[in-house]
């Protein structure tokens, strides 16, 4: 046969080729814009967006193996390429009950398969320069994000469902229009395609540098040796051993100080805790009032201690307590609570323990020689704190007596434990406190085997969120790492059970020694109001007055910002309370 009836043969098997893919190319094109749109504005469920997925990879798979190419074949590196995709699919379609992270792992999968492939087509296809160049940005685009995809299964779902879709959308275009088109657009595709992989490539880039900047926290710095207990370490708890001047996050007309001291653990044996004091600039022979403070939640790691902080007074009502130091002349002291910056596990939201480490504070701050501190004291708290506060006011007569609390101020407190636990379990900042809880539990309480009953899929995210701190600028890596816990850290049985027995027993529920003042914002996501509302209307009833005063609007923070109009009012509250003003309750208002 010569030359150019072999020539003419390959022209009538591509033509042929490309006539029976045109139907097949506009129909399946068709259903990959569908499958797009779908994923980009039905609303659905995790299980829903892997169904759909896994219907949109088959689709591909089918176009891949299916259609031919200019010569009238399917390269074998096609073939491969579309039936790896069809199972991928296949398995994600048919397996909706694999949760989160195994779905995730599929998509992942799928985006590095396709990555290889086009890699090795970049260096074994006989095309133009153009085409290698495309091949290869979408291989390094496509393995890129699949590995990212591990890092965020939620998200892999949840947002990057949009790229998916996206995705979906371009190639059912493009299979339309080279139906319809043909020979006639191959010539002009080749560089504005390559235009458009550079692009990918760039984004896949981006992407896995951001993960990884927030995946890997805030750099914080580590306790030093100020931290460390000295030798001989004396028993009796509220013993100042150490402090050292703040040089920074200090407010203006203020000087702060490091103390470590003893305190107990709820068992009565010794331990030891840090904190911070803030006195005053022009410092007085006369003592001075004093000011309790307990901090909210900055998480569980010896690095998170506030003291260590760039800001070591600015958390809760930061503002209204540098007022009160540097406008009233008070003095303020504050706890970090055991296990933050000192050695030894976090008694996070255990209030018997957080209330013996802020009254100790208390206690050591009576020995500084450099300020003289009254022994009565008003004491604050924010979130966490709020709890802490309660709790110390209700613990003071029996554990600290030479104390005189004057005034509990809880701001969101969380005074409801259990009932948070339920109502946040399956929200993202739920999710946060709950791994911060499963991991200090599971070592203070080890009867109830925490990490061996946690949700499916929950346990990574719950050790890696062990390391991240949750204050300010901190927060975010945790918050993020929270939201790629797929349920609920917790199963109903466990809240049903024992634990859920020793949430409730956190609840602070008095007497207390003296007025007790709660805020909560109306648009708390975190403390719901309806919680708090219960707490304090079952302390009204038990004859426990309340002074609760809401702020609708305000969030868990903007609540203690420092425009919040709390701020003015704590103020003017406490300095009631040192003056023997009378209380306000609201019970008997609602």
């Amino acid at each position: 046969m010569s030359d150019d009836s072999l020539n003419d043969e390959a022209e009538r098997v591509s033509i042929r080729g490309r006539g029976l893919s045109t139907p097949l190319r506009v129909v399946i094109g068709i259903a990959a814009v569908a499958v797009g749109v779908l994923l980009f504005l039905a609303p659905m469920r995790l299980q829903m967006v892997a169904l759909v997925t896994g219907v949109g990879f088959v689709l591909v798979g089918i176009a891949t193996v299916l259609i031919p190419h200019a010569s009238g074949r399917v390269p074998v590196r096609a073939r491969v390429l579309g039936g790896v995709l069809v199972l991928l699919g296949v398995a994600m379609a048919v397996w909706p009950s694999a949760g989160a992270p195994g779905l995730a792992f599929l998509i992942g999968a799928a985006l590095i398969i396709h990555g290889l492939l086009a890699g090795w087509q970049a260096v074994r296809g006989d095309g133009g320069v153009d085409q290698r160049i495309t091949l290869g940005l979408v291989a390094i685009a496509s393995v890129t994000v699949g590995v990212v995809a591990f890092s965020w299964p939620v998200l892999t779902l949840v947002v990057f469902r949009f790229g998916v879709a996206a995705w979906f959308v371009f190639l059912g275009l493009q299979l339309i229009v080279d139906a319809l088109l043909g020979h006639r657009r191959h010539a002009a595709r080749g560089w504005p395609r390559t235009l458009t992989a550079a692009a990918a490539f760039v984004i896949a880039v981006l992407l896995a540098y951001g993960t990884i900047r927030i995946f890997s926290g805030v750099p914080l710095p580590q306790p030093g040796a100020f931290y460390t207990a000295p030798d001989n370490v004396p028993a009796e708890p509220g013993r100042l051993l150490r402090t050292e001047p703040l040089d920074e996050g200090v407010p203006e007309g203020a000087r702060g100080w490091r103390i470590l001291y003893t305190t107990t653990h709820p068992d009565g044996s010794a331990a030891i805790s840090s904190g911070t004091i803030l006195a005053p600039e022009n410092t007085a022979a006369d003592p001075f009032p004093l000011l309790t403070v307990a901090h909210g939640t900055t998480g569980i790691a010896p690095k998170c201690a506030p003291s260590l902080g760039a800001e070591p007074f600015a958390d809760g009502a930061g503002t209204a307590m540098q007022q009160m130091v540097t406008q009233h002349g008070w003095v303020a002291v504050t706890s970090d609570y055991i296990g933050l910056g000192t050695q030894g596990t976090h008694p996070y939201l255990v209030g018997d323990a957080e209330a013996r480490n802020v009254l100790d504070a208390s206690r050591a701050a009576q020995q500084f020689d450099e300020i003289s501190t009254t022994t009565d004291t008003v004491v604050w708290g924010h979130s966490q704190g709020g709890q802490a506060a309660l709790w110390t006011g209700q613990l003071a007569h029996s554990y600290a007596p030479e104390l005189r609390i004057k005034g509990v101020a809880a701001f969101a407190p969380a005074a409801d434990l259990f009932g948070l636990a339920e109502a946040d379990k399956s929200e993202v900042g739920g999710k946060t406190i709950s791994a911060y809880i499963a991991n200090t539990w599971n070592t203070l309480y080890p009867e109830l085997q925490l990490a061996d009953h946690l949700t499916p899929g929950s346990k990574h995210g719950v050790e890696k969120i062990r390391d991240l701190c949750f204050n300010g600028k901190d927060a975010l890596p945790a918050i993020l790492r929270g939201s790629q816990i797929p349920n609920q850290v917790f199963p109903d049985r466990l809240l049903d059970g024992e634990f859920g027995t020793l949430l409730k027993r956190q609840t602070p529920v008095g007497p207390f020694p003296a007025p007790v003042l709660v805020a909560q914002g109306l648009a708390d996501p975190l403390v719901k109001p309806p919680l708090q509302q219960n707490w304090v209307d079952a302390r009204c009833t038990a004859g426990i007055p309340i002074d609760y005063r809401t702020f609708p609007g305000l969030s868990h923070m903007s609540l203690v910002a420092a425009d919040s109009p709390l701020t003015p009012q704590i103020v003017g509250w406490t300095l009631d309370r040192w003056n023997n003003a009378a209380p306000t309750p609201t019970c008997d208002t609602g």
